[in-house]
């Protein structure tokens, strides 16, 4: 039978011959998690998130995890091991059943393959939702393979991913668009191969404290501040272990603050949420892994943050210029620092932000009345609304 989308995003099947309608068909949902990336265990934990909140009424999920090795096998569809605490670290198991994805747009079934059986198919998938963070999913790669199989996808197409994952060409694209960015250097590892002491040399040019980050990569892995020469070379190793090319800015003194982006409907345009801020309150000199995902009483998340209608105005502003100037779909949330003089200076765009309903993008938007489970429901109707192929 053929089916429609209704306006909330869920499919519902033609009447029967008959004339009594069906009862409508759950949307089939592909939670796409793991992967290659040093934030393996971060995009399980958001899987687990997602998964809890998913209506079972309305959704079939299948679940299917990247493993480490590259690996795709469905995983079962619960959540409670890919948790992350402190004392467990969640990984995709390699072993269990494999999957083949659709490479082509004349069919969106997925291939499931044990070991001494026969291959089977599972139902046609209506919407992927990549919980992937990182380089392999987050960048472009997964987003490209979906879009040679016509399948629609939560969030940002390839360019945006692409672009929006590399801390340099992130940059370029903020000046091109007049937005203003902090002072920065890069490192590319034909540059540190070839002489790391000029390279090195490159960085006297901006005020320490500076930040030396891996390129392209997230969850602040990698990434360590600086306070003087010194201690250049061992940090830009250290980000290199995640990246060859090697990002370093100049420390801002202020404060972080954070804004939600959620596109519009059709030509609507993209919607804002209250503004957050991260406070490091304890042992940490900024906002690292551990602050973000095991030690979180050393941090307190504020949503809505205490910033005056003016700059959450000015900061709204800047956030839809740069996801529109990034060409960003769906959701991204944007980071900015507001000085001690009153400035405001973007610091970077995440595609696929931390999302659990801990994490800040979700926190804005419930802040502004949009609870965690709605959210996940608009998300999915957004891109069942995007067409396939070039937009």
């Amino acid at each position: 039978m053929n089916t429609e989308i209704t306006p909330t995003g869920a499919p519902s099947e033609s009447p029967s011959p008959a004339g009594a309608p069906d009862a409508p068909r759950r949307l089939r949902v592909a939670l796409v998690f793991g992967g290659r990336s040093s934030e393996h265990a971060v995009s399980c934990a958001t899987a687990a998130s997602v998964m809890s909140a998913l209506d079972p009424e309305r959704y079939d999920v299948i679940p299917i995890g990247i493993a480490k090795d590259g690996s795709w096998v469905l995983a079962p569809n619960d959540p409670e091991p890919l948790r992350l605490t402190a004392t467990h670290i969640p990984e995709v198991d390699a072993s269990g059943p494999s999957v083949l994805v659709p490479t082509g747009a004349t069919a969106r079934h997925l291939i499931v393959h044990e070991p001494g059986a026969a291959p089977r198919e599972l139902s046609e998938v209506d919407v992927v939702f990549p919980l992937l963070h990182g380089p392999f999913g987050e960048d472009g790669t997964l987003q490209g393979m979906l879009d040679l199989a016509d399948v629609r996808y939560v969030g940002s197409g390839v360019t945006a991913s692409a672009v929006m994952m590399d801390k340099h060409m992130m940059k370029v694209v903020f000046a091109a668009a007049g937005l203003p960015v902090g002072p920065y250097t890069v490192i590319t590892d034909r540059e540190w191969l070839r002489d790391p002491e000029a390279a090195l040399d490159a960085v006297g040019a901006l005020t320490f404290p500076v930040f030396v980050k891996p390129a392209r990569a997230g969850s602040s892995m990698g990434i360590s501040k600086v306070d003087s020469p010194e201690g250049l070379r061992a940090a830009v190793e250290a980000a290199r272990e995640h990246d060859p090319k090697v990002v370093v800015e100049q420390g801002v003194v202020g404060r972080e603050i954070e804004c939600g982006v959620l596109d519009g409907h059709g030509t609507d345009e993209p919607r804002t949420s209250p503004m957050g801020e991260c406070i490091v309150v304890q042992n940490h000199a900024f906002y690292d892994f551990e602050a973000k995902y095991l030690a979180t009483d050393d941090i307190r998340l504020e949503a809505p943050a205490d910033v005056s209608p003016e700059v959450a105005e000015q900061i709204a502003e800047m956030a839809v210029r740069a996801f529109t100037a990034a060409g960003c779909e769906g959701l991204a949330r944007c980071d900015f620092f507001l000085t001690e003089t009153g400035d405001v200076i973007i610091n970077e765009i995440n595609t696929m932000p931390g999302f659990t309903p801990s994490s800040m993008y979700p926190r804005m938007w419930a802040a502004a009345g949009l609870a965690y489970p709605e959210l996940i429901d608009e998300l999915i109707a957004l891109a069942m609304e995007r067409r396939v192929g070039l937009r």
